[in-house]
């Protein structure tokens, strides 16, 4: 009889998990309209014209500290034509085992960078929870940014391991995974979304681009893009990462700490983080 009652006892419990999960999925509703963070407050939005797109609204903040910073937005056009490398960023996280930010950047010809980093859209003194990341109580939102911006918030500033990897694929590819992205951000514009931690995350969304170009590529059902903070070597496994070292090699030459404190005010960052030991 113990056994049995135990049973039904946890029943019982994923039964109410289930009703509170429900309740919480169809009696609330995204919204764009909320008191925001600074950093998140506006969002980016892009005119395409044949192989232009213009970007409105790319972050470009100035940072004293992780909380301290100065405000700063930029209009760009880029000419698809001209796209050279897509990158591949991952910053793992301490405390939470797996855990990780994952985000790609573009890099355009004449050494142009832009990073679309998928996040919560965070209200204003509002702080990430994994668990409250189920119950839909962030909003999704697409940054687009300089690429010093977002790399130097995590490196030099929240003092985060962070690397770039080249990613192996087409400038075909390259064209349309850019592309696919900045539709989404102009989707979310319009069109608000719950962040999810399983379902509707960085990872999962990257993914999902990936998966519109190159279908069943990338298995969306692995736990190392639930928790990838080794999503680095799941896509060294499957052949996305441009190298021909060893793993172990290439995540000591793709870390870009030292470099991004050593070049943080020169003009030309983005190139200088990917020098060659």
């Amino acid at each position: 009889y113990g056994v049995k009652w135990i049973f039904y006892f946890l029943a019982i419990i994923v039964v109410l998990i289930a009703g509170v999960f429900v309740t919480v999925h169809f009696s609330t509703h995204p919204s764009n309209d909320r008191t925001w963070n600074t950093d998140q407050e506006i969002l980016p939005y892009a005119e395409i014209k044949d192989s232009l797109v213009s970007l409105h609204n790319i972050r470009n903040f100035s940072y004293a500290s992780t909380t301290s910073y100065t405000p700063s937005y930029y209009d760009k056009t880029f000419d698809l034509n001209k796209i050279k490398k897509v990158w591949y960023i991952v910053e793992p996280f301490s405390g939470i085992p797996g855990s990780a930010h994952t985000f790609l950047s573009f890099e355009f010809e004449g050494d142009q960078f832009v990073s679309i980093s998928v996040e919560i859209r965070k209200e204003e003194g509002e702080t990430f929870g994994p668990i409250k990341g189920l119950f839909n109580k962030y909003e999704l939102m697409y940054v687009i940014a300089d690429e010093r911006d977002v790399i130097q918030l995590r490196s030099n500033y929240r003092k985060d391991l962070v690397y770039v990897y080249p990613a192996k694929t087409t400038k075909e590819k390259a064209k349309a995974l850019f592309l696919d992205m900045i539709e989404r951000a102009n989707f979310l514009k319009d069109n608000p979304e719950f962040y999810n931690s399983i379902t509707n995350t960085c990872t999962t969304n990257i993914v999902k681009h990936i998966d519109k170009i190159t279908p069943n590529k990338v298995p969306l059902l692995n736990l190392r893009i639930l928790l990838p903070a080794n999503s680095d070597k799941l896509a060294y496994e499957l052949g996305l990462i441009d190298t021909e070292l060893s793993f172990e090699d290439a995540r000591t030459r793709y870390f870009i700490n030292d470099r991004a404190e050593k070049y943080a005010n020169d003009p030309a960052f983005s190139v200088k983080i990917r020098a060659v030991r």
